[in-house]
């Protein structure tokens, strides 16, 4: 798969644990679905625009990854390019980064 980021873009992938609201400290708010390339992913948008992604049709059980704030609302179109990147990533042995 090719990223679809721009050049000026970096985005930044950290696993997390299953339950990521043990240490995670900000609110979330709850932006529904998305299915990207056969795979699934619920989408929760954080207080300081920062966006999680629960990887629910992943192999591995409340896993999931979290980019960073920003002023600005994603589009789908983003929010599709970084999940493509994420998948892009992970190890198909291990359904993990």
């Amino acid at each position: 798969m090719t990223s679809e980021r721009g050049p000026e873009e970096e985005w930044d992938y950290s696993p997390l644990p299953a339950d990521m609201r043990l240490y995670d400290a900000r609110t979330y708010t709850d932006l529904g679905t998305l299915d990207v390339d056969g795979e699934t992913f619920a989408i929760r948008g954080s207080d300081d625009g920062a966006h999680h992604y629960d990887w629910v049709s992943g192999p591995n059980p409340g896993y999931g990854f979290t980019v960073g704030g920003g002023s600005s609302p994603r589009s789908r179109d983003r929010h599709v390019a970084e999940i493509r990147d994420f998948l892009a990533a992970v190890d198909p042995a291990t359904g993990y980064l």
